[in-house]
C-alpha cells in the first residue's frame, strides 16, 4: 500500500512540475520557430535576431506567470510534507 502512495505522490508531483513549466516552454518553443522562419525567410542568420526574442518573451512569461507558478507550487510542497508526515506517521516511511 505504501508503495502504491509513494508512486501517486510522485506521478502527482511530476505532472504538476510539467504544468508550472508549460507557459515558458511554450512561449520559448512559439518565439523560436517564429524566429527561426522569419530567419528562413529573410536569410539573416545572426544568433541574437533569434536569441534576443525568445529571452525578452520568456521574462514577460515570467513576470506575468510568476505568481501562479509558486503559488501551485506551495501547494505540491505542502501537499508532499502533509503526505510524508502522513506516511511517517503510520511507519510506512522509517527515517534514519
Amino acid at each position: 500500500m505504501s508503495e502504491t502512495v509513494l508512486v501517486e505522490a510522485l506521478r502527482h508531483s511530476l505532472f504538476e512540475l510539467m504544468l508550472v513549466a508549460a507557459p515558458v516552454l511554450v512561449a520559448a518553443f512559439v518565439v523560436g520557430a517564429f524566429t527561426g522562419f522569419l530567419q528562413a525567410a529573410t536569410g539573416i542568420h545572426e544568433t541574437v535576431v533569434g536569441l534576443l526574442p525568445r529571452l525578452v518573451v520568456v521574462g514577460l512569461v515570467l513576470a506575468v506567470a510568476l505568481p501562479w507558478m509558486l503559488e501551485r507550487l506551495v501547494v505540491l510542497f505542502r501537499r508532499s510534507e502533509e503526505h510524508t508526515s502522513e506516511l511517517q506517521s503510520r511507519q510506512y516511511l522509517v527515517c534514519r
